[in-house]
C-alpha cells in the first residue's frame, strides 16, 4: 500500500487508525487494571476505541492519532500507540515505514500512566 501522496503525520495518522480501528497493522495490549474491571468487555472496548474520534491540539498536536482517552465501566481509559523497530527494545527510525516498525497500541488506566 502507498503513502505517497500523504505528508508523513498523515500517512502516520493512516497507520494509527488502521491499528486502532480494526487491531491490524500492530499489537492491541491491555493492561490488568483495565481487564480487572466491573464489566471489561474487550468487543466493547474495541468498538469504542474504533470510534474515537476526540482529536485535539491537546491529545494530538502532531496529527497522528497515537493517544485518546475514554470513559468506559465507570474508570477514564488512556490509550497510546509507540512505535517499535522490529526489535521491541528501540524506537522505531521511521514511523511511516510498515518494514521496520512495529506498532503498539496500550490501553489503560489514566492512574497507570
Amino acid at each position: 500500500q502507498s503513502y505517497a501522496h500523504i505528508p508523513t503525520a498523515g500517512k502516520i495518522a493512516t497507520l494509527n487508525d488502521m491499528l486502532r480501528k480494526t487491531a491490524r497493522g500492530g499489537q492491541v495490549v491491555v493492561t490488568r487494571g483495565v481487564t480487572t474491571l466491573d464489566g471489561f468487555d474487550a468487543a466493547e472496548l474495541m468498538a469504542a476505541l474504533a470510534s474515537y474520534a476526540s482529536f485535539d491540539e491537546y491529545n494530538d498536536p502532531y496529527d497522528e492519532h497515537n493517544f485518546g482517552d475514554l470513559d468506559l465501566w465507570g474508570a477514564e481509559l488512556l490509550w497510546k500507540i509507540d512505535y517499535h523497530d522490529r526489535k521491541p527494545t528501540s524506537a522505531s527510525s521511521d514511523a511511516v515505514d510498515e518494514r521496520v516498525t512495529n506498532r503498539l497500541l496500550t490501553v489503560m488506566l489514566a492512574d497507570e500512566y
